[in-house]
């Protein structure tokens, strides 16, 4: 089995260390992955997106046309990858940053105020990690405990102390897909 997650927003929501964060979680029980980043001509500010695959055996191809998942952290991201999800997908969209609801009624997706929930969580940096808990919540490829032993094992010294502060964020986002997720029809 092989599932893509696309993650993307602007330059400095975390968009890369989520898909890092997931990657390491995939690599640590024993998964294939690719991790392939892309920033846009600004590190902060500027547009960031990231493929993240995990499969069971050798991945043929790192690139990824029409992914099964897709964790958009701003408008322009939305606006850009909706049409790209694959028909039954996921689609999980920062609200805090985004004005405007899914108009796809094929995949199941979920509004989500991960700013909101981060800060409620101890730590508004926290966005991406409350998004990837609810993409958890809806496309169980990893278990909330998978990425939460990558995030002990992975995460730099100097932000050990907010290790906690991270799981909180993680399982706030997979509690909120998980009761306010709409279905694809």
């Amino acid at each position: 089995m092989q599932t893509e997650v696309f993650l993307a927003g602007f330059g400095g929501q975390g968009v890369m260390f989520a898909g890092q964060v997931l990657s390491y979680a995939a690599m640590d029980i024993g998964k294939e992955v690719t991790w392939i980043p892309s920033y846009g001509p600004e590190m902060r500010g500027g547009t960031a997106n990231c493929t993240v695959v995990i499969a069971d055996e050798e991945i043929g191809s790192p690139l990824v046309q029409d992914p099964p998942a897709v964790i958009v952290m701003n408008l322009p991201s939305l606006d850009k990858y909706e049409p790209t999800v694959k028909p039954g997908g996921v689609l999980i969209v920062n609200s805090s940053m985004v004005d405007r609801d899914v108009t796809r009624s094929d995949i199941t997706w979920v509004s989500i105020p991960c700013n909101e929930i981060a800060e409620e969580a101890g730590d508004k940096r926290m966005a991406n990690i409350v998004a990837t808990g609810a993409l958890l919540a809806l496309l169980p490829v990893l278990t909330l405990e998978d990425v939460e032993s990558a995030l002990k094992a992975h995460m730099p010294g100097r932000h050990k102390h907010l290790l906690p502060k991270n799981v909180e964020a993680l399982k706030r986002g997979a509690e909120y897909a998980k009761k306010n997720a709409r279905k694809a029809k």
